[in-house]
Order: C-alpha cells, then structure tokens, then sequence
C-alpha cells in the first residue's frame, strides 16, 4: 500500500525503499504522462519528457523505472543522466518539452528518494496542480496495459549549452583574482559548477566536491547550522574572500562572508536584486512573505518594483510568467531567473556574487553592513502546536491594530516592525519571523512576546 504522505505541496519524497521504491517508481512513471495530458491537452503518445537523478545510491535504478513508465505510457524520453535539478529544468524549458521528471531528495538524508516534476516551460506540478491528480493515479493501483508503441529514449549530454548559458548571466572578463572556500556537500555542485568556476581566477579550495550518496561529510542542507559550521571554520581559518555550499541537488546555493558570517537568505535577495536592476533598471522583483524590509527597500531605491510572493517555487514561478519578474528571491535560498526559464539556480547566483564583489572591489561583509545594520531579522523560529489556525487568531487578535494580511498565513505590519506566521504543509508547526528596524533588543524582546502568544 503507497503511503499517501510522500506526495508534498511541490514534489513526491520519502525514504527508500520502505515509503518508495522501484515498484512505485515506475507506477509514477506510468502516471506521470497522464497528467501532463490532463493539465495540458497533448496525449502522451505525442510527448516529450526529459528525466535526470541525482547521486543517490538508490537514484540510477528509480529513474530506470520512472522512465520505463514514461515509455509505457507511450511518451518519448530524453535521459540527461546525473545532473544538479537546474539542469533538467533548463532541459525542459529550452527544448520546449512537455514535461520533466527529476529523481532527487534534494537535501533530505541519505535515506531519502524523491521526484520533482515540473510541466511545460518547467513549472513546477505543486498540490494546487498535478500532484493531487499523480496521488490520486498512483493510489488507484489500476493504471491500464502498456502502449500498443511504447515510446523511445535517448540519452543526452546537456551540460556545455548548460554552462554556457549559466555563463550568460555575467561578464565572465569581469571577474577578479579572490580566494573562495567551496562545499559541494558530496551533492551535484561539483560537476555542474566545478568546470564554470575553472574559467576563472580563483583561488579555490574545495570539500566534498565529489557526489556521494552517502554523503560522509555532512548532510547536504546548509540551511542547518551544524552543516554549515564546516565551511565557516574554514571561511576564517583560511582568509577567504567567500564560502559557498550547495544542497544537495543543487539548486540553492549559501554564502559565508569573509569574516565566516552566514548571508541570509533575504539580505542576498536584496544584493542579487542590486545586481539586476543594474542589468534591467526598473525590473519588477518578487519576494517572500518572510523577507526583511530590507528587500523592497533596496528593489525601489534601485527604481525598481518589489512585489511580495507566496512561499514556494510553484507560487513563485507562476507568478513570474504573470508579471514578467526579472527575478525572485526566497528566504530559504531559492533564486528564480526570468530567463532562465524561471527556475531556481544554485549555479547563477554564485556567478552573480563573483561578479558584484569584483565590480564593487568590496568585501562582501561590506555590502551586508549597511542591511546588517539597519534591519534586525529572527530568522525562522518553529513552535510545535495543535490547533495552527486557532493560534494564528490568537496572534490577530493580538495584534489587530496592525496592518493585517494573509497572502500566505498572517503578516502583521507595525511601522517599526514586523512579522509573518505560517503553517507548515507537513507537520504540526507554525513558523515565525520577525523583523526589527530599531535594535537587535527590540528584535528579541517582539520575537519572545510574539513566541509567548504561540506557544500559550
């Protein structure tokens, strides 16, 4: 019996091979052109769908069976083999296929296995769109006899017009000599980065730069502090100008600063917004309910227009086809590209960071410190609680005299600060952050008061 809880708000995940395995896989597969087909019109005898995995010990037999499905069900296959998840999305987009499958936990365990699925132009299926359908199909068990003409794969080797493309987004002569610490995570960094950084004149110094499945590192989510606390040792016990480490797919990317500080993820979006608009003066840049201030300020005194988003790449790419956004930012370090296709990169957002230190010939603590100085963020604070939306009327009710909003959860705005509650989509959590523009103390001191009314 499939276990229903491994089909999330943005992609399919579980551990293997109890919740998921080959079996599963290929039921996915089979299922998967079928949605397409509903979501879009064309039959599955007439798609086309690109596959890739990741370096998880268990990936290359899963998307045998994923792509065994897809050719089942009648749809042609490109196979791009062992590729970061940007990779399989520019896939999708720039050969204007039907659809992608990525075999990939992004930074879960080791023990995990998983599938993101992206449609036409690599939009993302989400639990609004195509994910609820695959369930339902998967669940059902029945998913008829195979195609009369199963369909055909090809394998490919898209990784050069990949880079190049990547590369596209900078001045490659503009990047100056700079010492960087790098930490692949044991994830798909190292191949699909490596050979970009290579061009340039860097003094790099690398660590688990290899994909390994095991992962004999760390785990590879540098959003949790103790994965991290390798690179910033070695961030400050080296003299790096810059420490970056991926997850373990590869589509985000963490920055340590030269003093062995970690960047957060909206006070990036706020440089990398600088940096655009210097490309594309007056774009339009969208961000999450969670940001600092510090974003919408920097996106209009750069003349540009800052437009908050709902958390999550679906949301996020949607909603940049539908206003034409240069480029959006989310606090947990997914950067989304107009041009490339919308889709999240850990690949240009490094590009970018080389690019603005060289051009700034500043350290990249010095482009914080003014942000640093001014905006007094919480990060994100979980607090288990039984009943989620009974808490979060108590925090209106709380704070009613407030500017209100529930774009996605509560957002409640005070002039000198704010701060957003949401729900997660898979566990009993409410999530915080808040936000100070008087003082650090007064940060701590809104972000116990608010935590009291939670956790009441």
């Amino acid at each position: 019996m499939t276990d229903p809880s491994i089909f999330k708000a943005y992609d399919v995940r579980g551990t293997y091979p109890d919740q998921m395995n080959e079996e599963l896989a290929y039921r996915i597969g089979r299922a998967f052109p079928r949605v397409l087909a509903e979501l879009q019109g064309t039959p599955p005898e007439e798609q086309t769908i690109a596959i890739g995995h990741d370096m998880r010990l268990s990936a290359p037999a899963m998307a045998r069976q994923y792509a065994q499905g897809m050719l089942d069900s009648g749809a042609d296959v490109i196979d791009v083999g062992m590729v970061g998840t940007e990779m399989l999305y520019w896939t999708v987009g720039s050969r204007e296929l039907d659809g992608g499958l990525m075999c990939t936990a992004s930074h879960n365990p080791a023990t995990y296995t998983g599938a993101k699925l992206v449609k036409r132009g690599a939009l993302a299926l989400s639990g609004d769109s195509g994910i609820g359908e695959l369930r339902d199909l998967v669940m059902e068990g029945d998913l008829g006899p195979p195609a009369d003409a199963p369909g055909v794969i090809t394998a490919e080797d898209i990784s050069e017009p990949f880079r190049r493309d990547a590369l596209g987004y900078i001045d490659p002569d503009s990047i100056k000599p700079q010492k960087v610490m790098l930490d692949g995570g044991n994830g798909m960094a190292g191949p699909m980065v490596g050979p970009i950084l290579d061009r340039f004149p860097l003094d790099q110094e690398r660590a688990y730069w290899e994909p390994n499945g095991e992962f004999p590192g760390h785990e590879p989510n540098p959003l949790l502090e103790e994965n991290r606390r390798f690179i910033i040792d070695k961030v400050r016990d080296t003299g790096a100008d810059l420490g970056i480490a991926w997850d373990g797919d590869a589509d985000r990317c963490f920055f340590i600063d030269d003093t062995g500080r970690f960047v957060d993820g909206d006070f990036l979006t706020a440089l990398l917004a600088e940096s655009i608009l210097r490309k594309e003066p007056g774009a339009t840049i969208l961000y999450d309910v969670r940001a600092s201030r510090a974003v919408r300020d920097v996106v209009e005194r750069g003349g540009g227009t800052a437009e908050v988003n709902r958390v999550g790449h679906a949301f996020f790419k949607t909603r940049m086809r539908d206003t034409g956004a240069a480029f959006g930012g989310e606090v947990s370090g997914h950067y989304y590209f107009r041009d490339f296709y919308c889709a999240d990169s850990g690949t240009i957002p490094a590009l970018l960071v080389l690019e603005l230190l060289s051009v700034e010939g500043k350290r990249l603590s010095e482009l914080l410190a003014p942000l640093r100085e001014r905006y007094f963020i919480s990060g994100e604070i979980n607090s288990e609680v039984e009943d989620q939306d009974a808490k979060i009327k108590d925090a209106h009710d709380r704070y009613a005299n407030a500017e209100i909003n529930y774009l996605d959860g509560l957002s409640v705005d005070f002039e000198d600060w704010h701060f957003n509650v949401r729900p997660s989509n898979t566990e009993p959590l409410l999530r915080l952050n808040l936000e100070s523009l008087v003082s650090r103390e007064h940060m701590e001191e809104k972000r116990d008061e608010v935590l009291g009314v939670i956790r009441a």
